[in-house]
């Protein structure tokens, strides 16, 4: 059974700090596309950063230069660095994955394309 449960959410000033985990079970983390996404109130969920099977990461340009997505296989664990937060980074903080062919392929950051979903973390930035 696939589980991705998130973590480390929480209330912090601009310009602050958090690190979310994401603890997955139930599938391969080192053969699979893992992202973050997002979604504030009112607004559709956003992919913002993407790692895959070999590392690679790729960031949307909303977050890019401020976060940073890595994973330790071996905990099966993904996380995402998030520093100098801004009010606008406010939202909900979901982690998903895929595997199979799709991952090794394409690895987009895309909703739809998304099977598995972690209950989400809350973030909330202060101005």
């Amino acid at each position: 059974q696939v589980q991705l449960v998130e973590s480390g959410g929480g209330s912090v000033q601009a310009g602050g700090s958090l690190r979310l985990s994401c603890a997955a079970s139930g599938f391969t983390v080192s053969r699979s596309c893992m992202v973050w996404f997002r979604q504030a109130p009112g607004k559709e969920r956003e992919g913002i950063a993407r790692i895959t099977s070999d590392y690679s990461t790729s960031y949307a340009d909303s977050v890019k230069g401020r976060f940073t997505i890595s994973k330790d296989n071996a905990k099966a664990t993904l996380y995402l660095q998030m520093n100098s937060l801004k009010p606008e980074d406010t939202a909900m903080y979901y982690c998903a994955a895929r595997g199979g062919t799709w991952a090794l392929q394409k690895c987009g950051m895309q909703e739809a394309d998304f099977l598995y979903w972690g209950q989400g973390t809350q973030v909330t930035v202060s101005s």
